[in-house]
C-alpha cells in the first residue's frame, strides 16, 4: 500500500501561502504595529505577522508609521499618532537569550487617550517565534474587541498535486503547514477533534470509503466505520466521545452515530432519502444535515439523538454543506444558484440569508472558534484556493497555496 503516515508531521515547502487581504469594512480599528525591536536578527518577521493575522480579521487597519523605532518601553510622539488618525498603538521586542529561546515582549497603547492599555510576555523556542506572534495578536484582538483571537489556531485542508493527495495541518493563516497523511488514494472530510488532538477523515486507499480517527501527535490512527457500502462525512459530538456518519450498510445513505469506545453504530434517520454531511450544534442537542427528501438537497435539523426534522434552508433549490458557528448564531452553507456554487450565510434566529462571495465554485465553509470568520474552498483566476471572510462579506483574505489543487478546509479550535 503506497501510504505515508507521518509521525511528527513532515515540514514542505510547497505548502506556503501567501495572505492577500481584499476589500474596505465599514468600521475598522486604525492601528500602528510598529517593527518589534530585534526582529530584524530573528527568523520570523514578527510585526508583520501580528499585523496580517489583525487586518485578516476585518476590524483592523494597519497604518505605516514611517522609520520610527519603538519598543515596550518607548515614549510614543501622541501629537503624530492622532495625526494619523491611530486609536491603538502596538510595539515591543524580541531578544535572544544565552540559551537559544526568545524573550517576546508587547505593548498597547491606547493611542486617543495617550495611555498604556496592556502588556505581554513570552518565552519561546526559536521554532515557535510564528506561533508567539500569532497568540500577540490573539492578545491585541481581545484587548481591543473583548473577544477571544483565533490567529493562534490550526486549519486543515488537503492538496492534490500530480495525482497524490496530502493532508496539511497549517497555522490559521496557512504558513507553517505540515503534512499528516499522504496517499495516492483520495483524503476527503477532514474535521478536528473538539480537543485539537485528533483529525478524522475519510480515505480511499483501501478502494472504499472508510473514516478514521488520526491521533496528530503520534500518527497513529484507526478505522472507525469500515462497514459494508460507503462510510462518509464524520462529524464529532462536542463531548469528544463518538461521531456522526454517513453510513450505505442497510441500504440508502443514512446518519449513524458511532461511539468511539466501541459498540455497534446507532442508526439516528429513518427516511428512504439520501442524509448526509451531519454537524453538531454546539450544545451538542441537534444536528444539521443535508437531505433530498423534499425533492432536492436542503438543509434539516433533528434533536441529535434522532427523531423529527425540520427544513431549515428556503431560499434556493440546491443548499449543501452546512457549518455552524461556535455562538449557535449562524449557518454557513453553500448553494448552487444558476450554476453557480456561493457561500452564503444564515442568521439562524431570523432566517436572513446574506451572500458571502462573489466567485462560483465555493466549498466546504468552516467557522473560526470565535465565530467572527468563515474559511472556504473556491476557485480564483483558475486556481483553487483558501479563503477567509468575514461575516458581512466586506473583507476576504486569499491564503495563496502553491502546492497543488485546495480543497476541504476546516478550522480547529482553540488551543486547549
Amino acid at each position: 500500500m503506497a501510504l505515508c503516515l507521518a509521525g511528527g508531521m513532515s515540514v514542505s515547502a510547497q505548502a506556503e501561502f501567501r495572505v492577500e487581504v481584499t476589500g474596505v469594512g465599514m468600521t475598522q480599528l486604525p492601528v500602528v504595529i510598529a517593527p518589534f525591536k530585534g526582529e530584524a536578527t530573528a527568523p520570523q518577521k514578527f510585526a508583520s505577522i501580528v499585523q496580517n493575522d489583525l487586518e485578516r480579521s476585518g476590524q483592523f487597519k494597519g497604518l505605516a508609521f514611517g522609520s520610527v523605532q519603538l519598543d515596550e518601553m518607548s515614549r510614543p510622539d501622541w501629537s503624530a499618532l492622532r495625526q494619523l488618525s491611530a486609536e491603538a498603538l502596538l510595539a515591543g521586542s524580541i531578544t535572544r537569550l544565552a540559551d537559544g529561546r526568545y524573550d517576546v515582549r508587547a505593548r498597547l497603547w491606547d493611542a486617543v487617550k495617550g495611555q498604556e492599555k496592556a502588556d505581554y510576555k513570552d518565552t519561546v523556542v526559536a521554532a515557535d517565534l510564528r506561533l508567539s506572534a500569532h497568540r500577540v495578536a490573539d492578545w491585541a484582538y481581545q484587548q481591543l474587541t473583548g473577544l477571544p483571537g483565533v490567529f493562534a489556531t490550526r486549519i486543515t485542508y488537503v492538496t492534490k498535486t500530480s495525482g497524490r493527495y496530502t493532508l496539511w495541518i497549517a497555522d490559521s493563516d496557512g504558513e507553517g503547514a505540515k503534512s499528516a497523511l499522504m496517499s495516492p488514494e483520495p483524503i476527503i472530510s477532514p474535521v478536528w477533534s473538539p480537543s485539537g488532538t485528533q483529525l478524522a477523515y475519510v480515505s480511499f486507499e483501501s478502494r472504499k470509503p472508510v473514516v478514521y480517527v488520526h491521533e496528530l501527535a503520534t500518527g497513529q490512527r484507526r478505522a472507525v466505520a469500515n462497514f459494508k457500502g460507503s462510510n462518509s462525512a464524520p462529524t464529532w459530538a462536542p463531548d469528544g466521545k463518538s461521531l456522526v456518519a454517513t453510513l450505505s450498510r442497510d441500504g440508502g445513505s443514512q446518519l449513524f452515530r458511532i461511539d468511539l469506545a466501541g459498540g455497534e453504530p446507532r442508526r439516528l434517520t429513518q427516511a428512504g432519502s439520501i442524509n448526509t454531511e451531519p454537524v453538531f450544534s454546539p450544545d451538542g442537542t441537534a444536528l444539521y444535515f443535508v437531505s433530498d427528501r423534499g425533492g432536492s438537497p436542503q438543509i434539516y435539523r433533528m434533536p441529535s439523538q434522532g427523531g423529527p426534522a425540520e427544513r431549515v434552508t428556503f431560499s434556493g433549490s440546491y443548499n449543501i454543506s452546512p457549518a455552524v458557528s461556535m455562538d449557535g448564531r449562524w449557518l454557513a452553507y453553500i448553494s448552487r444558484i444558476g450554476g453557480q456554487f456561493r457561500l452564503h450565510l444564515m442568521d439562524v434566529n431570523s432566517g436572513q440569508v446574506t451572500a458571502l462571495s462573489d466567485t462560483s465554485a465555493d466549498e466546504r465553509p468552516s467557522f473560526a472558534p470565535n465565530s467572527r470568520l468563515v474559511m472556504y474552498a473556491t476557485v480564483q483566476q483558475g486556481r483553487e484556493a483558501l479563503m477567509t471572510t468575514t461575516l458581512d462579506g466586506r473583507i476576504r483574505a486569499r491564503l495563496a497555496g502553491q502546492g497543488g489543487d485546495i480543497r476541504e478546509p476546516h478550522w480547529g479550535p482553540m488551543w486547549k
